[in-house]
């Protein structure tokens, strides 16, 4: 059968349904260029793809036309804070006091503007992100293999297959190589589906074994799965753990706003107050402890996560998964490419007659070559072009430089067959192939037969194990190269007679050993200090790899991932009990290797049952149900198939362990700012219910420091603009050096920080501005209280007190153990602008008379000012000390 990966693509045997040498057929309609026999399928040539493109259009499905947008506005105004704050500017309306309704219908409108716009945002960012996933296609264009975008494919296209693609169109089979299907999402079948010659393949399902050839019939909005797509309803994902806790916490905070704010006004009843005034109270209250931003702000702080992880190569395909990633307690990853360059060669080979050692530099064919004794040199040749005719990789020249296509291993036997056989005797080998049967993971193995023998290529001890002559140099050979971090391979033969094999067991048996392989592929030089930093984090690293035991071992030992007493398993061995499985492998720096991808299904589903926030990487088909059964599923993106980046949670573009330790750092952040803005909102709530309480608590005989009115112009002003910045608030050096956090957002740290220090003491600056006012308008213990413009003056004081006390304590919440002044002023730049239009609103509000009268304040007085320039400092310092005696605090427990 042909080897369609090849540049020197030749097919002696073509099949389909227009016959062997029809050099016009149609499929679906289309004319197809066929030119059989002599020369093989060639495809399209790039002329008329280009011109099927611009008449038909690219291959993509029609855009669903999702939820309107008139209609997502309009939900934000119908959430639950909105509806409640709808009714309660009916009831001031009705209650005679237009002017408070009108205030708080403007504040229900510009918060579900502000929310849909955060929304919006984080969508066309997703959106983006989810553009970056790479997907591409081989296709034959003008006789050759070409890699294009998807997009670009037209009815007519040869695309060719391989083992973990996506079919990204409708297409019909030409030839087939051991070619299986998954079709699980048409049918719901699990089992792979055996597809033949002429049989027709859907767009939207994986090939999952072998490879082979087929003509696209129909794309995009032609193809079964965009008939099916339309008849789709959007289903709205499950809320996620971080979702669940903010609404648990915000409907706790509404219910007790609703209760405070009912017993202030059934208190105004027991004080004689107007019905009137207890009712403004009561309205004021509630507003007050309503975090009305605090959803929205927790969205655009997961999608400037996700869009700050894709710029450190890790594409979130789910923005909820950014939280989740700060909660990673155990990673378990591959090592081909993630702990390694994944840039193979082989530099030595291994026969029974003697050791080659080879020199070169990645996929390049050329290099020099040390063999001893110098006559088996003559033995590489044959041993590269049998390796090579079990393979599909390829090392190809790209802008001056080799680069591989397919399995990088696989490329580096190709490029050592060019460079020790030639071309010429590839194609003669390649012509040769009758049937393949492509490489198993529980078989390890890979085999061709031609007329006259059959291959066999894979692991050692798969293929050792059918070798009929003594084989005990090849394993000591095996165990040696394997002990210095190479990847070893066999290469085995056979003659055949001709007779038809039907199954891999019939043709691999009765081997004669022709040589070993051994390929290195160097560790990633930052890969050490990437687990180093795991492990100061409280993250477990395990590596869970198909290599032999001494290869994974090794390479475990030199980026420093397995510790001293960690023990080096084998799949084989695990045990079937899950709890034993899990206690086996809960540690840090274990080593699995020989692992079936069942084993790693096993291992995240055992770790997991242990408490275990689990990642776990992988990049082949079969890797699919243990990336779904992680709480995060890590897919490679420069080397993994298409299944496994679609089962996984993250992409890493860049295949590097470090990126993974990098997102695990931008996904704490995310939860630290969901932390800082929720204090933030907190301290505010506490200054704008304390004038309330007062008034309360004196039986009315205390006047109101701020308004109903003043508390909506304060949300408004601050707690928004400032909540957002502090959701952008970078990784800060301390994330990666303490045990993963999450849980609860309002946990013990918040609550005493809001409600105990910044909180009160914001409060504090607010009272004492409004009594400096009353004093600089000649009010005196025991007078009665001033009114008209001198209460206006004081109360505009206590506002302005707040919003500056307030802009400090943005800066405060930035960190929970450095003083503001120690992280750098500037090192926030979305802060310092919030923190200057808070400001300017602020002072718009008292300099401007009708901004002013309309939320019934005045410009405050000299000595109310030397009170709110105070304030500032005041929150930075007591802010400071909290921290101070926080850290004495912990390092007199840490020692005790």
């Amino acid at each position: 059968m042909p080897e369609h990966g090849d540049p020197t693509f030749r097919s002696p045997q073509v099949v389909g349904p227009w016959g062997r040498t029809d050099r016009s057929a149609t499929i679906g309609g289309v004319p197809l260029r066929i030119d059989a026999v002599e020369h093989g399928p060639v495809g399209l040539t790039t002329t008329e793809a280009v011109r099927r493109l611009r008449e038909l259009g690219p291959n993509t499905l029609p855009t669903p036309e999702g939820v309107p947008i008139w209609k997502r506005i309009a939900e934000q105004f119908v959430q639950f804070f909105a509806l409640m704050l709808w009714f309660a500017g009916g009831l001031a309306i009705v209650g005679g006091l237009p002017q408070l309704g009108i205030a708080i219908f403007v504040v229900i409108l510009l918060n579900g503007w502000f929310a849909f716009a955060q929304e919006y945002r984080a969508e066309r960012a997703a959106n983006r992100l989810r553009d970056l996933l790479p997907r591409n296609v081989t296709v034959i264009r003008d006789g050759r293999p070409t890699v294009i975008d998807a997009s670009e494919l037209v009815p007519g296209d040869l695309v060719a297959l391989g083992e973990g693609d996506r079919i990204s169109a409708d297409l019909a089979c030409i030839e087939s190589h051991a070619l299986s299907i998954d079709t699980s999402t048409m049918t719901g079948e699990s089992v792979p589906d055996r597809v033949a010659a002429g049989d027709s393949l859907r767009a939207g399902t994986f090939v999952t074994e072998g490879d082979g050839l087929a003509a696209v019939t129909a794309t995009g909005g032609d193809t079964e799965l965009a008939r099916i797509a339309v008849l789709t309803q959007v289903i709205r994902r499950p809320d996620t753990p971080l979702t669940r806790e903010l609404h648990r916490l915000v409907r706790t905070i509404a219910i007790i706003a609703i209760a405070t704010g009912t017993a202030f006004f059934l208190l105004t009843f027991l004080l004689d107050t107007p019905a009137s005034d207890g009712f403004v109270f009561a309205i004021g209250i509630t507003v007050a402890l309503v975090p009305e931003g605090l959803l929205p702000t927790v969205t655009l702080s997961l999608a400037i996560g996700a869009q700050r992880m894709a710029d450190r190569n890790a594409l979130v395909r789910r923005l909820e998964s950014v939280e989740t990633l700060g909660s990673t307690t155990f990673i378990c990853t591959d090592k081909t490419g993630t702990l390694t360059q994944n840039r193979m060669r082989v530099i030595e080979v291994w026969t029974p007659a003697g050791i080659v050692h080879l020199g070169g530099d990645g996929y390049d064919p050329t290099g020099t070559i040390a063999a001893d004794p110098p006559s088996v040199a003559r033995l590489v040749p044959t041993v590269a072009l049998a390796a090579r005719a079990c393979s599909t990789g390829r090392a190809v020249r790209i802008d001056d430089r080799w680069v591989a296509q397919g399995d990088p291993m696989e490329a580096a036997i190709d490029a050592l067959a060019r460079w020790t056989a030639g071309d010429d005797a590839i194609a003669e080998h390649v012509d040769s192939i009758l049937g393949r049967f492509p490489f198993d993971p529980r078989r390890r193995c890979a085999s061709v037969f031609t007329q006259d023998r059959v291959v066999v290529k894979g692991a050692p001890d798969a293929v050792l194990a059918q070798c009929g002559v003594e084989v005990a140099g090849a394993t000591r050979a095996t165990e040696e190269m394997s002990s210095r971090g190479l990847r070893v391979l066999a290469v085995a033969t056979r003659p055949h007679h001709g007779e038809a094999l039907r199954t891999s067991d019939e043709a691999e048996v009765g081997l004669m050993l022709l040589g070993l392989l051994g390929f290195q592929d160097p560790p990633r030089t930052e890969a050490r200090q990437a687990i180093a930093e795991c492990r100061k984090a409280g993250i477990r690293v395990a590596m869970i790899s198909g290599d032999h035991p001494l290869t994974a071992r090794s390479i475990a030992d030199i980026v420093g991932l397995r510790t001293t007493d960690a023990p080096v398993l084998v799949g084989a061995d695990l045990p079937a009990d899950e709890q034993l499985l899990g206690a086996l492998v809960d540690r840090d720096g274990v080593v699995i290797a020989r692992v079936a991808p069942e084993d790693k299904l096993r291992v995240a589903r055992a770790l997991r049952a242990r408490g275990h926030v689990v990642a776990m990487t992988g990049d082949g088909v079969n890797d699919g149900p243990a990336l779904r059964e992680a709480d995060i599923g890590i897919a490679m993106g420069a080397s993994g198939s298409d299944v496994a980046r679609e089962a996984a949670d993250l992409v890493l573009l860049d295949d590097n362990f470090a990126t993974i330790v990098a997102a695990v750092e931008q996904g704490r952040a995310t939860f630290a700012n969901a932390r800082r803005f929720l204090t933030y909102h907190l301290t505010s709530n506490v200054a704008e219910l304390t004038p309330f309480a007062i008034w309360a608590l004196s039986g009315g005989r205390f006047p109101l420091a701020l308004g109903v009115l003043q508390v909506l112009a304060l949300d408004i002003g601050t707690d928004t603009l400032s909540a957002t910045a502090l959701g952008a608030e970078a990784p800060t050096s301390q994330l990666m050096k303490q045990p993963p956090t999450s849980g609860r957002l309002l946990d013990r740290t918040v609550a005493s920080r809001a409600f105990g220090v910044l909180g009160p003491t914001e409060a504090a600056f607010g009272i004492a501005a409004f009594l400096a006012g009353m004093l600089a308008a000649g009010w005196r213990l025991g007078d009665d209280f001033p009114t008209g413009t001198a209460l206006a003056a004081a109360s505009g004081g206590a506002f302005m007190a707040v919003v500056v006390a307030q802009t400090a304590n943005a800066f405060a919440c930035r960190n929970t153990s450095r003083p503001a002044w120690e992280l750098g002023w500037t090192t926030n730049r979305f802060l310092l602008v919030a923190a200057s239009l808070e400001l300017s609103f602020a002072i718009a509000f008292i300099a401007i008379p009708p901004c002013a009268r309309l939320i019934e304040q005045a410009a405050p007085p000299t000595l109310s000012w030397i009170v709110i320039v105070a304030g500032a400092p005041s929150m930075l310092a007591v802010d400071a000390l909290w921290k101070r005696l926080r850290r004495a605090s912990d390092e007199d427990r840490s020692s005790a």
